[in-house]
């Protein structure tokens, strides 16, 4: 068997929430894209990494259907995950480009571009309400991010994630490219609450590029 470790990325300050990511640190064990994406298939977890060069921070992720050039919360995960096994990893490197990574208190950050996450689709709600109220999944294909504002003064964010891919991924708990993506189409920082307890946090810069960044807990090890 595989080994893997299992976290949760953008739980809450009280731990709840998060979204579950399997790890797989030993990724050169696991050579075939073929054999990679079986296990994707059969763990379950939204995404599943795979650590190829822990020193030079190259990443593999999956879905249960495909690969993806770039994501939020499999990079904020794993990035934690270097760090608490001792290494000072800044940069991961995944297929879409070098991403800077980096701590602050009990909070992971990345910093990656809004192109890197094309096909997400974000439609606003009038009210926090009606994101609640909405069924998992709403009818339509596509990926749909729904939000409101929870408080627009202060940049906080009600949102739900919708893959509608067809791999059994019916609601995305916390999905950081997808935060990263309304970030930019706002242009401005946000504290997004998402799934059923997770916060993630958003920096908008200027020059293009979007921080993202949350709390992550290991589950397994």
């Amino acid at each position: 068997m595989t080994d893997h470790v299992v976290l949760r990325v953008f739980t809450g300050p009280d731990g709840a929430g998060g979204n579950a990511l399997g790890v797989v640190p030993d990724g050169p064990a696991v050579p075939a894209p073929e054999a990679r994406q079986e296990l994707a298939a059969r763990w379950g977890y939204s995404e599943t990494v795979f650590l190829d060069d822990a020193a030079a921070g190259r990443v593999d992720i999956r879905t249960p259907g495909t690969s993806l050039p770039f994501a939020g919360h499999p990079l904020v995960g794993v990035a934690a995950w270097l760090r608490l096994c001792g290494h000072d990893t800044t940069v991961l490197r995944p297929p879409a480009g070098e991403v800077p990574a980096w701590q602050e208190d009990d909070i992971t950050w990345i910093r990656g571009r809004a192109a890197w996450a094309a096909g997400r689709r974000t439609e606003q709600y009038a009210s926090v309400a009606e994101v609640d109220a909405l069924s998992a999944p709403p009818p339509g294909e596509g990926w749909l991010y729904a939000w409101a504002w929870e408080d627009e003064a202060s940049g906080r964010v009600r949102a739900r994630g919708f893959p509608r891919r067809g791999d059994g991924v019916v609601e995305d708990e916390a999905t950081g490219a997808a935060a990263l993506v309304l970030t930019a189409r706002l242009r401005r920082s946000l504290v997004v609450r998402q799934g059923t307890g997770s916060v993630i946090l958003t920096r908008f810069r200027d020059d293009g590029t979007i921080g993202i960044g949350g709390r992550v807990r290991v589950v397994t090890h």
